[in-house]
């Protein structure tokens, strides 16, 4: 990508990660300093807030973000302008539908996207190491997409036998959500697979469970659109301190070639 110049316009489409300003990369501080206009998600627009002094702000809120990628295309046709994103932008977030607009548009504005820590690796963080080797990761919204092909897409993750990881696993709309994919999970795994809740990784008010798959279900009322759901796959267990779980680990494979 080509260095922003101040005569021209630039986008950056920047990824803020899990919610604290200690995990913003300093690629991500150096893409918001140069830019005169910053958009967002309000909720996502808090988090960054000393960042922002002096800048132009553009505050949108959920179910707005092709509103919002329209609007910050073209503001970048003539402004160095920062679209924001949690997590990683290209991650389910903004990345997507700002490059799919910018497209559409036959604008030849220069962008760039900025990675950021996603929700997984975040909440896998807090944990210990629940995915140190293969994993997926799948979103039970179906705002976007059809409820059967959610379904079906983690069935054959299921078949893999890696640690799976549901991003937006329960909300008001959705309420069964959550419950009906965790049936669906115990039918191919063992009940007491470990499975970790983690309710708002890295920010003040953040709360961590873990559980297992036959107990998962009891905790549905306390899930929501800011928990982090990882449940083990064959090889995860917890990982213990004398007979205290202190957290989730899924061995790479070292112990299968060497002795430690």
């Amino acid at each position: 990508m080509q260095s922003p110049d101040k005569s021209c316009g630039k986008l950056y489409i920047v990824g803020t990660g899990p919610g604290d300003p200690d995990l913003l990369t300093l690629k991500a501080i150096k893409a918001l300093n140069e830019s005169s206009i910053v958009i967002g998600n309000d909720f996502y627009l808090s988090s960054i807030q000393s960042l922002l002094i002096g800048k132009t702000i553009i505050k949108s809120s959920m179910g707005k973000e092709v509103e919002r990628a329209k609007t910050a295309v073209e503001l970048a046709e003539k402004n160095i302008v920062s679209m924001v994103s949690g997590g990683d932008p290209g991650v389910y977030g903004m990345a997507g539908i700002v490059l799919e607009v910018l497209e559409h548009s036959g604008n030849s504005i220069p962008f760039e996207v900025i990675p950021g820590v996603t929700a997984a690796t975040a909440a896998a963080s807090r944990l210990g190491s629940p995915l140190s080797g293969d994993f997926a990761v799948i979103s039970l919204s179906d705002l976007l997409v059809p409820w059967e092909t959610i379904i079906k897409r983690l069935i054959a993750f299921l078949d893999a036998e890696v640690p799976l990881i549901l991003y937006n696993p329960r909300s008001r709309g959705r309420p069964g959500h959550f419950a009906e994919v965790i049936e669906i999970v115990k039918a191919k795994r063992k009940g007491k697979s470990p499975v970790a809740l983690v309710k708002n990784v890295y920010r003040d008010n953040e709360e961590i469970v873990i559980t297992n798959l036959d107990d998962a279900i009891g905790m549905e009322e306390w899930v929501d659109m800011h928990t982090v759901v990882i449940i083990g796959g064959e090889e995860t267990r917890n990982l213990l301190r004398g007979d205290d779980v202190i957290g989730i680990i899924t061995p790479r494979g070292y112990q299968r070639k060497y002795v430690y």
